[in-house]
This record gives structure tokens, sequence and C-alpha cells, in this order.
């Protein structure tokens, strides 16, 4: 619940910013909203299935924290993978843009 309450926040704070560059690359607002959807999804998702996926074998003295804890890890290595990639193609079509814009002029 807590990868997801994350996973909502940096939604959140990143929607508006993202849009904007996106609108700028994409040339119109539909494809923009497409992608920052798209963007949403992958941002939700991906911390929730590494959170998911990981399954921390319960132990008669271990406390359910540690158990929590290596849940919510999980769940904001995906998050941050996440975020990294999409900076990533975000850049690189950053560049390719205004190397086509210069090209232009």
């Amino acid at each position: 619940m807590v990868t997801l309450a994350i996973g909502l926040g940096v939604i959140a704070y990143l929607r508006h910013p993202l849009e904007r560059v996106l609108v700028e690359l994409c040339g119109n607002q539909e494809r923009a909203g497409f992608w920052a959807a798209f963007s949403a999804i992958a941002l939700g998702l991906t911390p929730l299935i590494f959170a998911i996926a990981c399954r921390p074998a319960p132990g008669p003295g271990s406390p359910a924290i540690f158990e929590f804890a290596e849940q919510l890890k999980w769940g904001l290595i995906g998050l941050m993978s996440t975020v990294l990639v999409l900076g990533w193609v975000m850049a690189r079509s950053i560049v390719r843009w205004e190397s086509r814009a210069a090209k232009k002029l």
C-alpha cells in the first residue's frame, strides 16, 4: 500500500512538467496526453510489480517490519528504474527534437 502511495505521489509530482515537455516534443496536446498517460501507467505499475514479486520468507522470529521494508525496497527500486528509463528516453527525444529544430533554421 505504501508503494502505491509513493508511486501515485511521484506521478502527481511529474505529471504537469512532463506533459508540458511532451506537448513541445509531440507537437500537439493529443499525442502528449497519450504519452503522459502511458508514463503514468508505467510509473504506477512497475513499482507494484516489483513489490508483488518480492515475497519475503516469514520466519518465526522475524519482525513483520523487516518483511515490509524488503517489499518497500523492491517497490522503490522499480519506481526509480522506471523514472530513470523515462528520463533517458525523454532526454534522447529532446536532443533529437533540438537537432531537427536547428536544421530548420
